[in-house]
């Protein structure tokens, strides 16, 4: 009997929720947490562009300059975030290949957490360029780690459920930094958004106390620590060799479909909403106060509709990925996120409605992601399994980074403009459709050691 397959039936007798003991939920736990502030360090710029880009550049909030300037230094910050997102991902990916999942974790949390702190100190745009890039290799290493970490910890049958609720966490990550945005710069520091971003951005140290519990709570699993003791260190040529290439490919061509699509429509919610009810405040005769307020409350309608159909579609990976297996699952998902995008941007629709539609562009763009904490893991061997999920998971962000600085720079010409290309975005997961020749099918298949 195998070190995995003696701790399996060790702990079988344990069983609590999804045929799950208490430890491993509570890795789960520390995975999610992980995940979940990854994600909230990562979109906190979004919140604040609208107030802290005319700021930094010495413009007036809500003028057309600081909108057009914003639209474009949003797209510009955001493929900054995304290439060294990747290059964290890359890394790390390797680094937990080596020295483990848990301090990998830990390591990764402390680093993304203390690099968005810093944004609150930035004196001008480029200096918040290079602490956002400190912090996006953090948050590109975490996600790899936590992958590996509970596809290794939990039952074999429960390796879907287990992925698909630690993603959980991304739509709540989002949800969070809605409520911290609106909290700090709607509420409390309404009356000074040339200030309140500082203090949105200073909340991006809540991670640090999560990465202190990881440290305490969570052990290394025993795959890893087997297959650490018993095989030679992974090395990165061997993604490309004859017998892991196929996989590369297949989790690759999945992976960047989905970050492309997810981003380019992402990354401009708070700015598109911020658009709309300035034009709204317009013809309503709103005042500055009233139109600041407006603004705030339309970015977290379309933000957290967004979220409520991410949470919901990663959840409903588990069932499709079980009736119709990964492949299938990824067709449906990427033509019904076409379908949202090209409803959502290419109606003649109320401002309103556009902000309630993002529950459907969330439901698929969103929900998708879900299937890769549990997909990219199956394609590769424990020794190599770091280093793979992250290389496939993270690298494709890097082409994906071309697309926000295009959108952003199109979009810089107005709201209008905006929607328009966003229009155009809902043809990427269409085309992600022609991949699908090329997607390895795991369905019934174990977690290869």
């Amino acid at each position: 009997m195998s070190t995995t397959s003696g701790l399996t039936a060790e702990r079988s007798a344990n069983r609590t929720f999804l045929d799950m003991n208490g430890y491993q939920w509570v890795v789960i736990l520390a995975a999610w947490l992980g995940w979940g502030f990854d994600v909230f360090d990562g979109m906190l710029f979004n919140f604040v562009a609208p107030n802290c880009v005319p700021t930094l550049l010495g413009l007036t909030i809500g003028s057309p300059e600081a909108k057009a300037a914003t639209l474009r230094w949003t797209g510009v910050l955001t493929s900054v975030l995304l290439v060294g997102w990747a290059l964290g991902g890359i890394f790390f990916g390797r680094v937990a290949d080596r020295i483990g999942r848990t301090r990998t974790l830990m390591l990764t949390m402390c680093l993304y957490a203390f690099g968005t702190a810093l944004c609150a100190f930035a004196p001008n745009l480029w200096v918040l360029g290079i602490f956002r890039l400190v912090s996006s290799l953090g948050i590109g290493g975490e996600w790899a780690a936590g992958a590996a970490m509970v596809a290794e910890t939990v039952p074999e049958r429960r390796r879907l459920e287990a992925g698909a609720l630690l993603y959980t966490s991304a739509p709540v990550g989002l949800f969070l930094a809605t409520f911290i945005n609106f909290q700090l710069a709607g509420v409390w520091f309404k009356s000074v958004p040339e200030v309140s971003w500082r203090y949105v951005f200073l909340s991006g140290l809540l991670p640090a106390l999560v990465a202190f519990l990881v440290r305490v709570f969570v052990k290394e699993p025993e795959r890893w620590k087997s297959a650490a003791a018993t095989a030679k260190p992974p090395a990165f040529a061997e993604l490309f060799d004859d017998k892991h290439r196929p996989y590369v490919v297949s989790g690759f061509l999945m992976a960047v479909t989905a970050l492309i699509t997810w981003w380019s429509c992402n990354a401009f919610i708070p700015v598109v909403s911020t658009g709309l009810a300035q034009t709204a405040a317009v013809e309503r005769g709103l005042d500055r106060a009233a139109t600041l307020a407006l603004v705030e409350h339309w970015k977290a309608i379309a933000t957290n509709y967004f979220n409520w159909g991410g949470l919901l579609g990663t959840l409903l990976t588990v069932p499709a990925a079980k009736w119709v297996g990964r492949r299938a699952m990824f067709g449906i998902y990427y033509l019904l996120s076409g379908a949202a995008i090209l409803s959502a941007f290419g109606l003649d629709l109320p401002p309103e409605t556009r902000l309630v539609l993002y529950f459907f562009i969330g439901l698929t763009v969103f929900g998708v992601f879900g299937s890769f904490t549990y997909y990219l893991p199956e394609l590769f061997p424990t020794r190599l399994r770091g280093t793979g999920a992250g290389f496939c998971y993270n690298v494709g962000r890097i082409i994906a980074a071309a697309g926000p600085i295009l959108v952003g720079t199109i979009a810089a010409r107005g709201t209008d403009s905006a929607i328009r290309t966003l229009f155009w975005v809902g043809f990427v997961p269409l085309a992600g459709l022609l991949f699908l020749p090329w997607v390895i099918e795991t369905k019934g298949r174990t977690l290869a050691d």
